[in-house]
């Protein structure tokens, strides 16, 4: 019998300024544990994988258990395929447990995408991938680098996609239809999907003073990704984008300098690309931001929406259940529901995807 784990931590895109840039893996960690009966050649299961789950999400029927349409089984089926191996070892058992939120803005998906492309190396034995060869794979499932390369990666990271040919570009949904089902993709045709193109995405990690906190304001409420895309304009005026230039020019210097600076982090956490915009789905969002600095609030460094929400993050050095306190007062405050739940949690940076066996 084969066992081990695979460990992927949450995630928060979009720190300040950085929208579809800059990431940062948190402390909450989306673990398969997996065993593989090697003894056996056949199984009753589909694809020969047992899917079970606990965690966020658990029993409310969001959660699909069989192996074809799970998104995390469905990218090791990707990996698996692209090598010639169509379906997962005979026997194979991934039990999920889940802790990270789900649409609330903390990579749920990213550390999903992630984990199955460890997932399908691990379980089809292709121990040549590299991460950064694992990188193409997520990014050809999930097109936001921020998210899946914190979560691959780990720490405080830029990431940034490389413009693919027109011949890549026109192959992106072939490995889709081929191992996703609809409406994310087609009817397995039984042919090995192509290979990404190598080097799609690449990343590097900025230094983080481990004195700064990201304090996670949960509300139990979710706002869909493509919700928070619809409410961005298509346009930006030349000041909004020189703004938030300047400021992601020195945020990632801000952020690992000893000891932290609070009011130039203050500053360079500020944005103008999409919280602007999408505080319309998050009622408070804009009171938060603009009623909160170092000045009026003991330990607190900056706040942003933490992806396209509705978590919002806030960085501090102490005096985080006060800093926790007044942000959850303040969403209160601004809903149609006075005694909205909000979960909150005190993070740090996490390490990247780890396998233990």
């Amino acid at each position: 019998m084969e066992s081990f784990v695979i460990r992927t931590p949450s995630s928060s895109a979009n720190i300040g300024p950085g929208f579809d840039v800059i990431g940062l893996a948190l402390s909450i960690y989306l673990e398969l544990h997996v065993t593989i009966d090697r003894s056996k050649t056949t199984s009753d299961h589909p694809l020969n994988c047992r899917v079970t789950y606990e965690g966020q999400g658990e029993g409310s029927g969001d959660i699909d258990l069989d192996p074809q349409n799970n998104l995390i089984t469905r990218v090791a089926l990707y990996v698996l395929r692209c090598h010639d191996q169509r379906a997962f070892p005979a026997e194979t058992h991934v039990h999920i447990k889940n802790p990270i939120p789900l649409g609330r803005g903390l990579g749920s998906s990213g550390a999903a995408v992630v984990a199955g492309a460890m997932l399908g190396k691990e379980v089809g034995g292709l121990t040549h991938l590299t991460d950064a060869r694992l990188f193409d794979y997520c990014l050809m499932i999930e097109r936001h680098p921020d998210n899946v390369g914190a979560a691959l990666f780990g720490g405080f990271v830029g990431t940034y996609l490389k413009p693919l040919k027109p011949e890549d570009v026109a192959r992106i949904e072939i490995p889709l239809s081929e191992v996703l089902p609809a409406p994310a993709g087609g009817v397995d045709t039984g042919e090995r999907p192509p290979e990404p193109p190598h080097g799609i995405g690449h990343h590097i990690k900025f230094p983080w003073n481990n004195d700064i906190k990201a304090v996670a304001i949960i509300p139990d409420f979710v706002v869909p990704t493509h919700r928070a895309r619809e409410v961005l304009p298509s346009a930006y005026t030349r000041p909004d984008v020189i703004f938030n230039l300047q400021r992601i020019a020195l945020l990632p210097v801000a952020l690992g300098q000893s000891p932290p600076d609070p009011e130039l982090i203050h500053l360079a956490m500020q944005d103008k690309v999409h919280q602007p915009y999408r505080q319309v789905l998050i009622p408070g969002l804009n009171e938060i931001v603009e009623s909160m600095s170092p000045n009026t609030d003991d330990g607190f460094l900056g706040v942003c929406l933490s992806g396209a929400g509705p978590t919002i993050l806030a960085l501090a050095t102490r005096n985080f259940e006060g800093i926790a306190g007044k942000i959850i007062g303040t969403l209160r405050q601004y809903n149609k529901n006075k005694d909205l739940r909000c979960d909150w949690k005190v993070l740090e940076p996490a390490e990247g995807t780890k396998v233990t066996r």
